[in-house]
């Protein structure tokens, strides 16, 4: 059976056709708003939805094409419901009941943070249940025991900013250049160990919540203390250095919550998803842990359609006809 993903929750817009009996993506094209939305700083929504609009046609034309088939060789849709930003997700859940209205095939809804959660599938044949996952993104940061598809349990996860949240915050006042987080870390790696002492918020918590707006407030001060030695401008060695230390300390929280968890479950797989899995950093500290350690392939790390199809061939048994539709903004995966 193949199974159309569409993925449209916040700046990505990502289309995917995946063949459920092969267990195999077909095809799947992807478009970033990444360089729309640097002119302000971060995601506008109204912006967000308007371009999902434009993009999410010629995108599945695209995608068909690569994967050899037509419209008609589509046998269900799966598409993001929920979180994310409302118009944004309304885009894709309106093309794809329009779309399989009129093929007359059902449709599966989709929760993007499965989508993150299962999308080391798609590259990595090894993983069992249960295990433990890190899902770790711009917009969540949780720590959850997966017992098979569809049954997750949180076992802890931030209690403010999420730890993507948190890099793109520390890059702006640092004053780098939107989408800021994955250029912080180009910069830890030129850094030095030690030059900062930035807090491990919650790490002796006893439990497996986090909190990283503390270590955001952190580095602010930092910052303004270096800048009263230095003015505005900050020398490179020391922004570098402010970098790695806060890096570090994000990493080492992650680490230490990860450790903490498998100790708990007696799991001894982990598998990462999410945007920040694919931090260098991050994927080193974690691949010391007494288990086996599954990360995403880089491109399935950010928003895509492949994990959206891929997550709604599980969930085959929950299709059902297109037609009125909802979609769900807040929506725990629990």
């Amino acid at each position: 059976m193949l199974v159309f993903g569409i993925e449209s929750s916040c700046d990505e817009t990502g289309v995917a056709l995946f063949d459920s009996d092969s267990q195999t993506l077909l095809a799947h094209t992807l478009h970033t708003q990444m360089a729309m939305h640097a002119e302000y700083g971060g995601v506008v929504p109204e912006l967000a939805s308007r371009d999902h609009i434009r993009r999410l046609v010629p995108l599945t034309n695209e995608c068909l094409q690569k994967a050899g088939k037509t419209y008609a060789d589509i046998h269900a849709i799966g598409y993001t419901q929920g979180p994310g930003l409302g118009g944004a997700l309304l885009t894709g859940a309106a093309f794809a009941n329009a779309l399989a209205f009129a093929l007359n095939i059902p449709v599966i809804e989709v929760h993007h943070l499965e989508g993150h959660l299962l999308s080391p599938f798609l590259s990595e044949k090894n993983i069992r249940f249960p295990f433990l996952a890190l899902l770790v993104s711009g917009g969540h940061t949780q720590i959850m025991a997966v017992e098979a598809v569809g049954k997750y349990t949180l076992l802890g996860e931030s209690i403010d900013d999420a730890a993507g949240e948190a890099f793109d915050k520390t890059a702006k006042l640092l004053g780098l250049p939107y989408p800021g987080g994955a250029k912080l870390s180009q910069l830890a790696e030129l850094g030095k160990d030690g030059a900062f002492d930035f807090p491990r918020p919650m790490i002796h918590s006893g439990d497996f919540e986090m909190s990283f707006s503390g270590l955001k407030t952190a580095v602010l001060t930092a910052v303004n203390q270096e800048r009263q030695k230095y003015g505005d401008r900050l020398p490179e060695s020391v922004r570098n250095d402010i970098c790695r230390a806060f890096q570090t300390a994000v990493v080492d929280v992650l680490y230490s919550k990860v450790k903490a968890a498998l100790g708990q479950t007696g799991f001894t797989q982990v598998v990462v998803a999410g945007g920040v899995g694919a931090n260098a950093a991050l994927r080193a500290k974690l691949k010391t842990l007494n288990a086996e350690v599954f990360f995403p392939a880089h491109e399935w790390c950010t928003d895509n359609g492949a994990m959206i199809a891929y997550a709604a061939a599980q969930h085959l048994d929950k299709a059902h006809q297109a037609g009125g539709f909802t979609v769900k903004p807040r929506w725990r995966l629990q």
